[in-house]
């Protein structure tokens, strides 16, 4: 087995992806890079080999990526400083001798910066166009929105019976991030998948009239949906005291949603993963406990 090197491994994803590579692959065949080693301690006592390294640092990173054949690049959460931190990880697998790097972007419609999630949308773009270029090998999974996003985009929606988000009739192929983690360690150990980009979603898109038809199904009370306007919607929050970061990234979504931004239904997950991916339904049930 070759070495594989996971980034990000002790956030959501990366940590689905390793949880699922040691399955099937021998811990000593399993690096992870981490910012804090400390953060990683479970993985170094299960034999997975740790390696110290920051998006920001070079030289940290091509000293990391040595003896690595395949690594998975998950982008980076310091949205502002994305490209030039996905610079230094595209160029430094390319001195290390990397030979294949599988990169998580998103699913989006268009790339002109017309886009309500254009401040997501750049980076990832800039990273498909540097691997495309660098002569690495490389797999692009396009990423849905998490199902793990809808309680934290929903709020206490049980409690309120409301669903009061600017999504219009917009409409999302949500997948789940234990999904999406096992379809990154799939690409990692099989093969057919160089040179190639997956839509990683579900094959069907839920409006968030489906979500509330969903949770009143599950729950018994009668969810509606309220779709204000962008302007509105900001307003109510910063009168509940929700911080402006959120509420800004939160309307960003939102409004491009309601664009069909992210409407791509598709079957990519479902071969990768060789099953249905979990629903909506399924998801939202165990995350409310009903």
């Amino acid at each position: 087995m070759s070495k594989i090197l996971v980034t990000g491994a002790t956030g959501g994803l990366g940590k689905a992806v390793v949880e699922n590579l040691l399955k099937t692959v021998a811990p000593g065949d399993l690096a992870v890079l981490v910012r804090d080693p400390a953060k990683a301690a479970d993985l170094q006592a299960q034999g997975v080999t740790i390696k110290q390294g920051d998006y920001n640092d070079h030289a940290s990173l091509v000293a990391a990526f040595q003896g690595v054949d395949k690594l998975f690049l998950v982008s980076g959460n310091d949205i502002p400083n994305r490209v030039p931190q996905h610079t230094n990880a595209v160029n430094a697998a390319k001195e290390a001798g990397v030979q294949h790097v599988v990169y998580t972007s998103f699913q989006r419609k268009t790339e002109d910066g017309s886009s309500a999630a254009w401040p997501i949308a750049e980076a990832h773009l800039a990273t498909e166009k540097l691997l495309k270029a660098s002569g690495l090998t490389y797999t692009i999974l396009k990423n849905a929105l998490y199902l793990d996003v809808l309680p934290l985009f929903m709020g206490p929606v049980l409690e309120t019976s409301t669903i009061y988000l600017p999504a219009g009739e917009g409409r999302v192929p949500y997948a789940s991030r234990a999904d999406m983690g096992a379809a990154g360690a799939a690409v990692l150990t099989g093969s057919g998948h160089e040179n190639q980009s997956y839509e990683i979603s579900n094959d069907t898109s839920y409006s968030f009239h489906d979500i509330a038809r969903i949770l009143s199904d599950l729950s018994g009370k009668t969810i509606q949906y309220v779709s204000p306007d962008t302007e509105a919607f900001k307003a109510a929050l910063t009168a509940a005291g929700v911080p402006a970061e959120a509420i800004q990234m939160t309307a960003g979504f939102c409004v491009a949603m309601a664009q069909g931004e992210f409407d791509f239904p598709a079957t990519d997950l479902a071969k990768l993963l060789g099953r249905q991916p979990e629903t909506a339904a399924q998801f939202l049930k165990a995350a409310y406990t009903l």
